[in-house]
C-alpha cells in the first residue's frame, strides 16, 4: 500500500474514532457496530479463494500424520482449554 494512501486511511480512522467517541446514542452505536461486522464479513468473503486440490491433499496428509503422531486433542480437551482462555 502506498505511503500516502496508508496515511490517508490512518487519518480517516482517527477522525472516525474521534467522531465515534462523541456519540452518546446507543441506537447509533449499535447500528455502527452492526455495519462494521457486516462490512468486515463481506470483505472477508470477497477475498476467499478456493483451495487448490494439491493444497487440500497436503492439508489432509498433514492431519493424518498429526493424528498418527499424537499431535491432536479431542473435543472435550479442546473445550476445556478454551475455557481457560477466559
Amino acid at each position: 500500500m502506498e505511503k500516502s494512501l496508508e496515511m490517508n486511511i490512518e487519518a480517516k480512522k482517527l477522525s472516525f474514532i474521534q467522531e465515534f467517541l462523541r456519540v452518546d446514542n446507543e441506537k447509533i452505536i449499535n447500528a455502527l457496530e452492526n455495519l462494521l461486522h457486516k462490512s468486515k464479513s463481506e470483505v472477508f468473503e470477497d477475498n476467499l479463494k478456493p483451495m487448490a486440490i494439491e493444497q487440500l491433499n497436503d492439508e489432509i496428509d498433514l492431519a493424518i500424520e498429526d493424528e498418527k503422531n499424537g499431535r491432536t486433542i479431542n473435543a472435550k480437551e479442546l473445550k476445556r482449554k478454551i475455557q481457560e482462555w477466559s
